[in-house]
């Protein structure tokens, strides 16, 4: 059945007339993707590939029905998009954009809480796919297989990893959440979700240093998860104190280190891999 995304999904792209946009967009519907609308102020009546541009979320929404967007525009409008798409009630807004300022984020996230209209995922995320169905962001498409593994990561690159070392299963969906200090949908969101999805069999979830969501995660998984989760924590070896590579990716003191993390998942019975390669050899075991 898939999570958040299926093949009822009408996709609209905010910026799809820059280069990345306009990349992006293609490479969707190469995937299967059903892209519907683009949205650029002021470029109302051009199109890319035949895919009618709109000046506003709303415009696009009325005239053909898009319930999902993709905002590929740059951080300091990033917030005005998802505002833009929230006041359209779209049902699920995929923030690619990385260098939002995080003050930023959390305006449009509780903008989009409180709505209670908008799913929000990312920003700095390459956002979700399910393999067969639809594909919005920036995930290849061509490098995994429908099947009936769920994935939930905070790594863009691991997330591609994981779904080519498993690409003879194949995945339900595989979500990258993003990895920012503040993001929108959670691990826990998607846990809940394939949980409930009779089309998800067993649940990968990849985590990274810094936070405690990987901590709250299990906790979760404990009294409300009960298909197996196998999961992976990035950043063993990560110095004290260093950012690395995603904003919420840093260790202070004891808090938020791997090893943390890992006894945390362990504790309540789920199998942690060393490695990419060894977290795909687990699932294999148990499929």
């Amino acid at each position: 059945m898939a999570i958040f995304l299926d093949s009822d999904s009408k996709i609209l792209v905010q910026g799809m007339t820059g280069s990345e946009g306009t990349k992006h967009t293609r490479r969707m519907v190469a995937s299967g993707a059903n892209v519907v609308a683009g949205v650029t102020p002021g470029k109302a009546g051009q199109d890319v590939d035949g895919i009618p541009i709109f000046n506003s979320v709303a415009d696009a929404v009325a005239a053909t029905g898009a319930n999902v967007a993709v905002v590929f525009v740059p951080p300091k409008f990033t917030k005005a998009a998802v505002i833009e798409t929230v006041d359209a009630e779209v049902p699920l807004c995929v923030v690619i954009t990385e260098g939002v300022p995080v003050h930023d984020t959390a305006a449009f996230f509780q903008y989009a809480e409180n709505s209670g209209k908008t799913r929000v995922i990312g920003p700095n995320c390459p956002g979700l796919i399910s393999p067969g169905k639809s594909n919005a962001g920036i995930i290849p498409g061509d490098i995994t297989a429908a099947g009936r593994i769920g994935l939930v990561s905070k790594s863009g690159t691991l997330t591609y990893q994981m779904m080519f070392e498993l690409r003879d299963i194949g995945f339900s969906t595989c979500i990258g959440i993003g990895g920012d200090p503040i993001i929108g949908t959670t691990h826990i969101d998607a846990l809940a979700a394939f949980q409930a999805d009779p089309e998800t069999d067993v649940i990968v979830m990849i985590g990274e240093i810094g936070g405690d969501a990987e901590e709250r995660a299990a906790a979760y998984i404990k009294e409300n998860v009960t298909k197996p989760v196998i999961a992976y924590v990035a950043g063993f070896t990560a110095p004290e104190g260093k950012t690395m590579g995603h904003a919420g990716a840093i260790v202070s003191g004891s808090s938020g280190t791997a090893l943390a993390k890992k006894d945390a998942l362990e504790a309540v019975g789920v199998r942690v891999g060393k490695t990419p390669s060894e977290t795909a050899r687990l699932v294999r075991e148990i499929l």
